[in-house]
């Protein structure tokens, strides 16, 4: 009996450990990759669909955008798919491009790919953006391009402007994406225009935040914490205190990493607004 009882033992713990060793490779798999995704977008080229994903309404300012490949054959979705865009924007006299992110898998063994792009400025009746994805699938290389609808944003959420050093920075929202009466985690971008088809991140440089309400008084916030890097080529992370629903304007002050000014204004009693700035309201 108690040779029985170690038996059982033995077998109920090697099935405990099948059964980790399961559960953590199913854990990579997700249960809904587009939970909470809208999809605004599908190219089609000769041999694939792609399908584009987004949390909410592509617009001016930063904008968080997944990606599917669907092989026209099969039906099936891609898993190891290399893939590079290029954003650009047609305008009457030249074309330019804008921030942008590298295109990642979101998880290993999923189907989705994600990146972000920062439209620094809206589409008009004649000036439009379009997209072109360039993708490896198996060595084998493929192109799709469409155009790209990008209205105006009803909130300033990017800003262009030139530098005490002479140089062009786009400033872009990215984060919280539902605010609330809080501390929250802002997230921001910081780039520059290094030509017209190239604005990497700059590494170092230090947001200072002051929200302000204009319709209250102009009353400010605690607990604000700039925004700064935690790696080079990443956005830029702080804190913002928001203390009632309503319009706030977010008050800011560009610094490079040798504490030199390159935009903006502290906020005073005759400063009641930084001439560099972003807005929200919820």
């Amino acid at each position: 009996m108690k040779r029985s009882i170690k038996n059982i033992v033995a077998i109920l713990a090697i099935g405990a450990v099948f059964t980790a060793c399961s559960s953590s490779e199913d854990a990579t798999v997700p249960t809904d990759e587009l939970a909470g995704l809208n999809k605004f977008k599908e190219i089609t080229n000769d041999t694939h669909t792609l399908e584009l994903y987004s949390h909410r309404d592509v617009e001016q300012g930063y904008n968080e955008i997944k990606i599917r490949i669907k092989d026209n054959a099969t039906n099936n979705y891609v898993k190891d798919a290399e893939i590079n865009w290029t954003p650009l924007m047609h305008m009457s006299m030249m074309t330019h491009s804008c921030p942008k992110s590298a295109v990642e898998k979101v998880t290993s063994n999923g189907t989705l790919y994600e990146g972000y792009i920062v439209f620094q400025m809206p589409q008009n009746e004649t000036e439009y953006w379009d997209l072109t994805l360039d993708y490896t699938i198996k060595g084998i290389s493929y192109t799709a391009t469409t155009t790209m609808d990008v209205p105006a944003s009803a909130e300033r959420r990017v800003t262009t402007f030139t530098g005490t050093d002479g140089i062009k920075y786009i400033v872009a929202y990215a984060e919280p994406h539902h605010p609330k009466v809080a501390v929250n985690d802002v997230i921001l971008g910081v780039f520059k225009m290094q030509d017209m088809m190239h604005f990497p991140v700059v590494d170092g440089y230090t947001l200072k935040i002051d929200p302000r309400m204009p319709s209250m008084g102009n009353h400010g916030s605690p607990n604000n914490m700039d925004a700064v890097q935690l790696s080079p080529g990443e956005l830029y992370t702080g804190k913002m205190a928001l203390t009632m629903t309503g319009y706030w304007k977010i008050n800011l002050q560009l610094f490079k990493s040798d504490g030199t000014l390159l935009k903006g204004e502290p906020i005073s009693d005759t400063v009641t607004e930084s001439s560099l700035y972003l807005d929200l309201e919820f």
